[in-house]
Protein backbone atom coordinates (compact mmCIF):
# COMPACT_ATOMS: atom_id res chain seq x y z
CA UNK A 1 0.00 0.00 0.00
CA UNK A 2 1.46 3.38 -1.00
CA UNK A 3 1.81 6.39 1.29
CA UNK A 4 -0.97 8.17 -0.65
CA UNK A 5 -3.27 5.18 -0.15
CA UNK A 6 -2.50 5.05 3.58
CA UNK A 7 -3.11 8.77 3.92
CA UNK A 8 -6.41 8.54 2.05
CA UNK A 9 -7.52 5.65 4.26
CA UNK A 10 -6.60 7.61 7.39
CA UNK A 11 -8.60 10.61 6.19
CA UNK A 12 -11.63 8.42 5.45
CA UNK A 13 -11.36 6.78 8.87
CA UNK A 14 -11.10 10.18 10.56
CA UNK A 15 -14.18 11.41 8.69
CA UNK A 16 -16.08 8.25 9.62
CA UNK A 17 -15.12 8.60 13.27
CA UNK A 18 -16.05 12.27 13.20
CA UNK A 19 -19.43 11.41 11.75
CA UNK A 20 -19.99 8.72 14.37
CA UNK A 21 -19.03 11.16 17.15
CA UNK A 22 -21.41 13.81 15.84
CA UNK A 23 -24.19 11.24 15.63
CA UNK A 24 -23.53 10.16 19.22
CA UNK A 25 -23.56 13.76 20.41
CA UNK A 26 -26.87 14.41 18.70
CA UNK A 27 -28.49 11.24 20.00
CA UNK A 28 -31.41 12.09 22.33
CA UNK A 29 -30.43 12.00 25.99
CA UNK A 30 -32.72 10.47 28.58
CA UNK A 31 -33.13 12.77 31.55
CA UNK A 32 -35.12 12.74 34.79
CA UNK A 33 -36.48 15.91 36.37
CA UNK A 34 -38.12 16.10 39.78
CA UNK A 35 -39.63 18.33 42.42
CA UNK A 36 -39.84 17.53 46.12
CA UNK A 37 -41.20 19.55 49.03
CA UNK A 38 -38.80 18.19 51.64
CA UNK A 39 -40.16 20.07 54.70
CA UNK A 40 -36.58 20.92 55.71
CA UNK A 41 -37.47 24.06 57.65
CA UNK A 42 -36.79 24.74 61.30
CA UNK A 43 -40.29 24.06 62.65
CA UNK A 44 -40.01 20.52 61.33
CA UNK A 45 -37.30 19.69 63.87
CA UNK A 46 -38.52 21.38 67.05
CA UNK A 47 -41.65 21.36 69.17
CA UNK A 48 -44.36 23.49 67.58
CA UNK A 49 -44.45 26.93 69.17
CA UNK A 50 -40.76 26.95 70.06
CA UNK A 51 -39.64 30.57 70.24
CA UNK A 52 -36.59 32.07 68.55
CA UNK A 53 -36.16 29.47 65.82
CA UNK A 54 -34.18 30.22 62.67
CA UNK A 55 -32.27 28.51 59.87
CA UNK A 56 -29.68 27.58 62.52
CA UNK A 57 -31.90 24.63 63.44
CA UNK A 58 -31.49 23.13 59.95
CA UNK A 59 -27.77 23.96 59.96
CA UNK A 60 -27.41 21.78 63.04
CA UNK A 61 -29.39 18.87 61.61
CA UNK A 62 -27.39 18.96 58.38
CA UNK A 63 -24.08 19.14 60.25
CA UNK A 64 -24.91 16.02 62.25
CA UNK A 65 -25.15 13.93 59.09
CA UNK A 66 -27.41 11.60 61.03
CA UNK A 67 -30.94 13.00 60.99
CA UNK A 68 -33.20 10.04 60.16
CA UNK A 69 -35.79 12.13 58.35
CA UNK A 70 -33.16 13.79 56.13
CA UNK A 71 -31.49 10.42 55.49
CA UNK A 72 -34.83 9.05 54.28
CA UNK A 73 -35.27 12.07 52.00
CA UNK A 74 -31.79 11.44 50.62
CA UNK A 75 -32.59 7.76 50.04
CA UNK A 76 -35.73 8.68 48.10
CA UNK A 77 -33.70 11.02 45.90
CA UNK A 78 -31.00 8.36 45.47
CA UNK A 79 -33.65 5.86 44.42
CA UNK A 80 -35.25 8.08 41.77
CA UNK A 81 -31.87 9.62 40.77
CA UNK A 82 -33.13 12.78 39.07
CA UNK A 83 -30.71 14.79 36.96
CA UNK A 84 -32.24 18.06 38.14
CA UNK A 85 -34.45 18.45 41.21
CA UNK A 86 -36.09 21.38 42.97
CA UNK A 87 -36.27 21.15 46.76
CA UNK A 88 -39.09 23.24 48.23
CA UNK A 89 -39.14 24.18 51.94
CA UNK A 90 -35.37 24.05 52.29
CA UNK A 91 -34.53 26.97 54.60
CA UNK A 92 -32.33 29.69 53.13
CA UNK A 93 -28.81 29.28 54.50
CA UNK A 94 -26.44 31.93 53.19
CA UNK A 95 -23.27 29.83 53.47
CA UNK A 96 -23.65 26.86 51.08
CA UNK A 97 -21.09 24.89 53.10
CA UNK A 98 -23.58 24.89 55.96
CA UNK A 99 -26.64 24.46 53.73
CA UNK A 100 -27.03 22.99 50.28
CA UNK A 101 -23.45 21.69 50.02
CA UNK A 102 -23.70 20.05 53.42
CA UNK A 103 -26.90 18.30 52.31
CA UNK A 104 -25.23 17.12 49.09
CA UNK A 105 -22.00 15.94 50.69
CA UNK A 106 -23.28 14.84 54.08
CA UNK A 107 -26.38 12.99 52.89
CA UNK A 108 -26.77 12.62 49.11
CA UNK A 109 -23.23 11.52 48.28
CA UNK A 110 -23.37 8.92 51.05
CA UNK A 111 -25.42 5.81 50.29
CA UNK A 112 -28.46 5.66 52.55
CA UNK A 113 -29.94 2.32 53.60
CA UNK A 114 -28.53 0.35 50.68
CA UNK A 115 -29.10 3.05 48.05
CA UNK A 116 -26.16 4.31 46.02
CA UNK A 117 -24.90 7.81 46.71
CA UNK A 118 -25.44 10.47 44.05
CA UNK A 119 -23.40 13.56 43.19
CA UNK A 120 -24.82 16.98 42.33
CA UNK A 121 -21.92 19.25 41.32
CA UNK A 122 -24.17 22.23 40.54
CA UNK A 123 -26.73 24.12 42.60
CA UNK A 124 -28.66 27.36 42.77
CA UNK A 125 -30.34 29.00 45.74
CA UNK A 126 -31.38 32.49 46.75
CA UNK A 127 -33.24 34.61 49.25
CA UNK A 128 -36.97 34.30 49.82
CA UNK A 129 -39.79 36.69 50.69
CA UNK A 130 -40.91 34.35 53.46
CA UNK A 131 -40.34 35.88 56.87
CA UNK A 132 -39.12 39.16 55.38
CA UNK A 133 -40.73 41.76 57.67
CA UNK A 134 -43.11 44.32 56.20
CA UNK A 135 -44.02 47.51 58.08
CA UNK A 136 -47.72 46.90 57.39
CA UNK A 137 -50.64 45.08 59.02
CA UNK A 138 -51.13 42.77 56.05
CA UNK A 139 -53.63 40.44 57.74
CA UNK A 140 -55.70 43.34 59.14
CA UNK A 141 -55.75 42.06 62.71
CA UNK A 142 -54.86 45.46 64.11
CA UNK A 143 -51.18 44.71 64.75
CA UNK A 144 -48.24 45.20 62.38
CA UNK A 145 -46.16 42.38 63.84
CA UNK A 146 -43.54 42.21 61.03
CA UNK A 147 -43.67 38.41 61.16
CA UNK A 148 -45.97 35.52 60.28
CA UNK A 149 -48.84 36.82 58.14
CA UNK A 150 -47.40 40.36 58.32
CA UNK A 151 -44.21 39.29 56.54
CA UNK A 152 -44.06 39.67 52.74
CA UNK A 153 -44.41 35.89 52.57
CA UNK A 154 -45.66 33.93 55.57
CA UNK A 155 -42.75 32.93 57.78
CA UNK A 156 -41.45 33.21 61.30
CA UNK A 157 -37.93 34.20 60.19
CA UNK A 158 -36.37 35.35 56.91
CA UNK A 159 -35.85 32.47 54.50
CA UNK A 160 -38.17 29.94 56.10
CA UNK A 161 -39.70 27.65 53.44
CA UNK A 162 -37.13 28.74 50.81
CA UNK A 163 -35.95 26.51 47.94
CA UNK A 164 -32.86 25.05 46.27
CA UNK A 165 -32.24 23.64 42.78
CA UNK A 166 -29.54 20.98 42.44
CA UNK A 167 -28.28 19.57 39.16
CA UNK A 168 -25.96 17.02 37.60
CA UNK A 169 -25.53 19.36 34.66
CA UNK A 170 -23.98 22.86 34.59
CA UNK A 171 -26.14 25.83 35.56
CA UNK A 172 -25.73 29.00 33.51
CA UNK A 173 -25.51 31.22 36.57
CA UNK A 174 -24.88 34.38 34.56
CA UNK A 175 -28.29 34.09 32.90
CA UNK A 176 -30.45 33.12 35.89
CA UNK A 177 -33.48 35.41 36.18
CA UNK A 178 -35.19 35.96 39.53
CA UNK A 179 -38.48 37.74 40.17
CA UNK A 180 -38.52 38.03 43.96
CA UNK A 181 -39.16 41.77 43.84
CA UNK A 182 -41.73 41.88 41.04
CA UNK A 183 -44.68 43.86 42.41
CA UNK A 184 -48.09 42.22 42.45
CA UNK A 185 -49.71 45.52 41.39
CA UNK A 186 -47.75 45.41 38.12
CA UNK A 187 -49.53 42.27 36.88
CA UNK A 188 -52.36 43.40 34.58
CA UNK A 189 -55.68 42.14 35.92
CA UNK A 190 -54.21 41.06 39.26
CA UNK A 191 -56.81 39.58 41.62
CA UNK A 192 -56.92 42.47 44.06
CA UNK A 193 -58.18 41.70 47.55
CA UNK A 194 -61.10 43.63 49.01
CA UNK A 195 -62.97 43.72 52.32
CA UNK A 196 -66.63 42.79 52.76
CA UNK A 197 -67.64 46.42 52.13
CA UNK A 198 -65.75 46.49 48.83
CA UNK A 199 -62.87 48.65 50.04
CA UNK A 200 -59.24 47.66 49.49
CA UNK A 201 -57.88 45.03 51.87
CA UNK A 202 -54.35 46.43 51.71
CA UNK A 203 -53.48 50.08 52.25
CA UNK A 204 -52.24 51.99 49.20
CA UNK A 205 -48.67 52.00 50.55
CA UNK A 206 -48.75 48.26 51.29
CA UNK A 207 -50.15 47.41 47.86
CA UNK A 208 -47.53 49.57 46.15
CA UNK A 209 -44.76 47.57 47.86
CA UNK A 210 -46.32 44.09 47.84
CA UNK A 211 -44.26 41.44 45.95
CA UNK A 212 -46.21 38.91 43.92
CA UNK A 213 -44.06 35.98 44.93
CA UNK A 214 -44.48 34.57 48.42
CA UNK A 215 -41.00 32.99 48.09
CA UNK A 216 -39.49 33.80 44.70
CA UNK A 217 -39.85 32.85 41.04
CA UNK A 218 -36.68 31.65 39.28
CA UNK A 219 -35.74 30.97 35.67
CA UNK A 220 -32.63 28.80 36.00
CA UNK A 221 -30.99 27.78 32.68
CA UNK A 222 -29.25 24.39 32.75
CA UNK A 223 -26.85 23.30 30.00
CA UNK A 224 -27.19 19.70 28.78
CA UNK A 225 -24.66 19.30 26.01
CA UNK A 226 -25.42 22.00 23.46
CA UNK A 227 -28.99 22.44 24.69
CA UNK A 228 -30.36 24.85 27.29
CA UNK A 229 -33.32 23.93 29.50
CA UNK A 230 -35.00 26.66 31.54
CA UNK A 231 -36.15 25.40 34.95
CA UNK A 232 -38.97 27.64 36.15
CA UNK A 233 -39.09 27.19 39.90
CA UNK A 234 -41.53 28.54 42.48
CA UNK A 235 -43.66 27.69 45.51
CA UNK A 236 -46.89 29.73 45.58
CA UNK A 237 -48.51 30.44 48.93
CA UNK A 238 -51.12 27.98 50.20
CA UNK A 239 -54.62 29.27 49.31
CA UNK A 240 -55.65 28.92 52.96
CA UNK A 241 -55.09 30.51 56.38
CA UNK A 242 -57.10 33.62 55.48
CA UNK A 243 -60.75 34.69 55.53
CA UNK A 244 -63.60 35.44 53.17
CA UNK A 245 -61.40 37.97 51.38
CA UNK A 246 -59.30 35.01 50.09
CA UNK A 247 -56.10 37.04 49.98
CA UNK A 248 -53.92 33.91 49.92
CA UNK A 249 -56.09 32.17 47.34
CA UNK A 250 -55.83 35.17 45.02
CA UNK A 251 -52.09 35.42 45.49
CA UNK A 252 -51.70 31.69 44.79
CA UNK A 253 -53.70 32.11 41.56
CA UNK A 254 -51.56 35.01 40.36
CA UNK A 255 -48.28 33.34 41.34
CA UNK A 256 -49.25 30.41 39.12
CA UNK A 257 -50.55 32.71 36.41
CA UNK A 258 -47.12 34.38 36.30
CA UNK A 259 -45.58 31.27 34.69
CA UNK A 260 -48.45 30.91 32.21
CA UNK A 261 -47.80 34.48 31.08
CA UNK A 262 -44.00 34.10 31.19
CA UNK A 263 -43.96 31.20 28.71
CA UNK A 264 -46.56 32.72 26.36
CA UNK A 265 -45.66 34.30 23.03
CA UNK A 266 -47.50 37.51 23.93
CA UNK A 267 -48.91 39.29 26.95
CA UNK A 268 -45.77 39.11 29.10
CA UNK A 269 -44.37 42.53 28.29
CA UNK A 270 -45.25 43.65 31.82
CA UNK A 271 -42.81 41.22 33.44
CA UNK A 272 -39.48 42.50 34.76
CA UNK A 273 -36.84 40.61 36.71
CA UNK A 274 -34.76 41.67 39.69
CA UNK A 275 -32.10 43.14 37.39
CA UNK A 276 -34.67 45.17 35.45
CA UNK A 277 -34.73 43.00 32.32
CA UNK A 278 -38.22 42.95 30.81
CA UNK A 279 -40.29 40.29 29.05
CA UNK A 280 -40.83 36.58 29.27
CA UNK A 281 -39.16 33.44 28.01
CA UNK A 282 -37.82 33.58 24.42
CA UNK A 283 -40.04 31.78 21.91
CA UNK A 284 -39.30 28.09 21.26
CA UNK A 285 -37.31 27.70 24.48
CA UNK A 286 -37.31 24.32 26.20
CA UNK A 287 -38.48 24.62 29.80
CA UNK A 288 -39.69 22.69 32.82
CA UNK A 289 -42.07 24.30 35.33
CA UNK A 290 -41.58 22.65 38.69
CA UNK A 291 -42.51 23.15 42.31
CA UNK A 292 -45.19 22.86 44.94
CA UNK A 293 -47.99 24.93 43.39
CA UNK A 294 -50.39 24.36 46.31
CA UNK A 295 -53.27 24.04 43.85
CA UNK A 296 -55.24 21.34 42.07
CA UNK A 297 -57.60 21.71 39.11
CA UNK A 298 -60.13 19.35 40.70
CA UNK A 299 -59.70 19.46 44.50
CA UNK A 300 -58.92 21.83 47.34
CA UNK A 301 -59.82 25.47 47.91
CA UNK A 302 -57.53 27.23 45.43
CA UNK A 303 -58.82 29.61 42.79
CA UNK A 304 -58.50 26.72 40.36
CA UNK A 305 -58.57 28.81 37.18
CA UNK A 306 -54.88 29.55 37.77
CA UNK A 307 -53.62 25.97 37.67
CA UNK A 308 -56.19 25.01 35.03
CA UNK A 309 -54.92 27.75 32.70
CA UNK A 310 -51.30 26.68 33.21
CA UNK A 311 -52.08 23.02 32.50
CA UNK A 312 -54.08 24.04 29.42
CA UNK A 313 -51.32 26.21 27.97
CA UNK A 314 -50.38 25.05 24.46
CA UNK A 315 -46.75 25.43 25.52
CA UNK A 316 -47.06 22.87 28.34
CA UNK A 317 -47.21 19.09 28.09
CA UNK A 318 -49.57 18.24 30.95
CA UNK A 319 -50.72 14.86 29.64
CA UNK A 320 -50.49 11.66 31.68
CA UNK A 321 -50.22 13.18 35.16
CA UNK A 322 -47.72 11.33 37.39
CA UNK A 323 -49.32 8.74 39.65
CA UNK A 324 -48.59 6.18 42.34
CA UNK A 325 -50.07 3.06 43.90
CA UNK A 326 -49.44 4.52 47.35
CA UNK A 327 -51.54 7.59 46.64
CA UNK A 328 -54.37 5.50 45.26
CA UNK A 329 -54.29 3.25 48.32
CA UNK A 330 -54.12 6.18 50.74
CA UNK A 331 -57.55 7.40 49.58
CA UNK A 332 -59.16 4.34 47.93
CA UNK A 333 -62.55 6.00 47.37
CA UNK A 334 -61.13 9.09 45.70
CA UNK A 335 -60.91 8.90 41.88
CA UNK A 336 -58.13 11.53 41.89
CA UNK A 337 -56.02 9.81 44.54
CA UNK A 338 -53.57 8.12 42.16
CA UNK A 339 -52.29 11.59 41.21
CA UNK A 340 -52.02 12.93 44.76
CA UNK A 341 -48.59 14.25 45.73
CA UNK A 342 -49.21 15.10 49.37
CA UNK A 343 -50.17 13.08 52.43
CA UNK A 344 -53.07 15.48 52.97
CA UNK A 345 -54.74 14.15 49.79
CA UNK A 346 -54.26 16.52 46.87
CA UNK A 347 -52.17 16.97 43.75
CA UNK A 348 -50.03 19.94 44.76
CA UNK A 349 -46.60 19.34 43.20
CA UNK A 350 -45.86 19.52 39.48
CA UNK A 351 -43.13 18.84 36.92
CA UNK A 352 -44.42 20.26 33.64
CA UNK A 353 -42.13 20.10 30.58
CA UNK A 354 -42.55 22.20 27.47
CA UNK A 355 -44.01 20.56 24.39
CA UNK A 356 -41.04 21.98 22.53
CA UNK A 357 -37.91 19.86 22.81
CA UNK A 358 -39.06 16.87 24.85
CA UNK A 359 -40.79 13.54 24.56
CA UNK A 360 -42.11 12.19 27.88
CA UNK A 361 -41.01 8.59 28.42
CA UNK A 362 -42.31 7.95 31.94
CA UNK A 363 -43.38 9.70 35.13
CA UNK A 364 -44.40 8.93 38.67
CA UNK A 365 -44.89 9.94 42.27
CA UNK A 366 -42.60 8.24 44.79
CA UNK A 367 -45.27 6.74 47.01
CA UNK A 368 -44.93 2.96 47.43
CA UNK A 369 -48.07 1.16 48.50
CA UNK A 370 -48.23 -0.41 51.93
CA UNK A 371 -46.22 -3.61 51.96
CA UNK A 372 -44.05 -2.60 49.01
CA UNK A 373 -40.30 -2.01 49.36
CA UNK A 374 -39.44 1.39 50.88
CA UNK A 375 -43.04 2.08 51.94
CA UNK A 376 -41.61 2.87 55.38
CA UNK A 377 -39.96 5.97 53.90
CA UNK A 378 -43.37 7.61 53.46
CA UNK A 379 -45.30 5.81 56.20
CA UNK A 380 -45.97 8.99 58.21
CA UNK A 381 -45.18 12.69 58.27
CA UNK A 382 -42.10 12.16 60.42
CA UNK A 383 -40.67 9.53 58.06
CA UNK A 384 -39.67 12.06 55.39
CA UNK A 385 -42.17 14.77 54.40
CA UNK A 386 -45.89 15.38 54.04
CA UNK A 387 -45.24 15.67 50.28
CA UNK A 388 -43.96 13.11 47.80
CA UNK A 389 -41.21 13.38 45.21
CA UNK A 390 -42.69 13.84 41.70
CA UNK A 391 -40.62 12.96 38.64
CA UNK A 392 -40.74 12.74 34.86
CA UNK A 393 -38.35 11.04 32.45
CA UNK A 394 -37.88 12.64 29.04
CA UNK A 395 -35.86 12.36 25.87
CA UNK A 396 -34.81 15.23 23.63
CA UNK A 397 -36.73 15.56 20.38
Amino acid sequence: MTYKTLKAAAICLAMLCSGMQTEAQNKPTELTFATYNVSMEAENYVKKGTAGISEKVLIGELASGNNTQIKNIAKIIQTVRPDVILLNEFDYIKDPKQGVLQFIKGYLEKGQGGAKGIEYPYYYYGTSNTGQPSPYDLDNDGVASKTGADAWGFGLYPGQYAMVLISRYPIDLANVRTFQNFKWKDMPGALKTVKADGSDWYTADAWASFPLSSKSHWDVPVKVGNKTIHFLASHPTPPSFDGAEDRNGKRNHDEIRFWKDYISDAGNEYIYDDKGKKGGLPANSSFVILGDQNASPVEGNAVSEGIKALLASPKVNSENAPESKGGAGHSPNNPFAKNHTAFWRMRADYVLPSRSGFKIMDSGVFWPAKGEPMAELVEKRESSSDHRLVWIKVMFE
